[in-house]
């Protein structure tokens, strides 16, 4: 396990309350082994990191795309802060070399391990909010997750891609689209929807997400560049 101090350093802020970001790292599986730890697990720094994001990613798109809708402003949005992208992110940092979890957890991999560094970059965005303020906050947020806007709205990938993958399926194929859940995981509060799409009887991809609405467009998303269609 690497040293708190290591991440610090990485993202360049001096945690005042060192606890804040230990907890950030630590996963409700983790408590449920180590009952008489006295530790906090991560999901009310989840919490909060998801509203602080929410409005810091709002307000960036806010004034770099002033001529955009509220629709595609919303769009924009819902593309960045997906769980895909925060997972690819934590992962470029590092997050699972510091991630406290049960013996369980710590073998899965995939999605289950994606839902589990998505939240855990939620949290990372609450502990520092809490400990530096919002701007220091924002800053972290400003490194990592809004240069990849760029990207986004040069490829499309802002599209609704539930409608652009019906389109393409009839047009093609001459079918549309079926979605399926495929399981529902976590409790009520925080619940992860695993859901594949498919083509007539043939599943195409799969997608994940905190809804099904949102598990059904990364479906979608990776259906079409599966098929060839983006």
């Amino acid at each position: 396990m690497n040293k708190l101090e290591d991440f610090e350093e990485q993202i360049g802020v001096s945690f005042k309350n060192k606890s804040l970001l230990q907890e950030a790292f630590t996963h409700r599986s983790y408590i449920n082994e180590h009952r008489g730890s006295k530790m906090h697990h991560n999901e009310r720094l989840e919490f909060l990191g998801d509203a602080v994001l929410e409005l810091a990613v709002t307000k960036f798109l806010y004034e770099k795309f002033p001529e955009s809708t509220e629709g595609d402003l919303t769009a924009y949005r819902a593309a960045l802060v997906n769980a895909v992208t925060l997972s690819d992110i934590s992962r470029k940092l590092n997050v699972n070399d510091f991630m406290l979890l049960s013996k369980g957890e710590a073998k899965d991999v995939g999605r289950a391990r994606d839902a589990i560094l998505a939240n855990a970059y939620e949290s990372i965005v609450g502990a520092i909010y809490l400990d530096q303020g919002f701007e220091a906050a924002e800053k972290f947020i400003a490194e990592y997750l809004y240069p990849l806007i760029e990207k986004i709205v040069e490829e499309k990938l802002w599209l609704d891609a539930k409608s652009h993958f019906q389109e393409k399926a009839q047009e093609h194929e001459g079918v549309t689209p079926q979605y399926k859940t495929m399981e529902e995981v976590g409790p009520d509060h925080d619940k992860n929807f695993k859901v594949g799409v498919y083509l007539g009887n043939q599943l195409v991809s799969g997608g994940e997400g905190r809804s099904k609405q949102e598990a059904e467009q990364e479906a979608a998303r990776r259906a079409l560049e599966k098929k060839g269609w983006l």
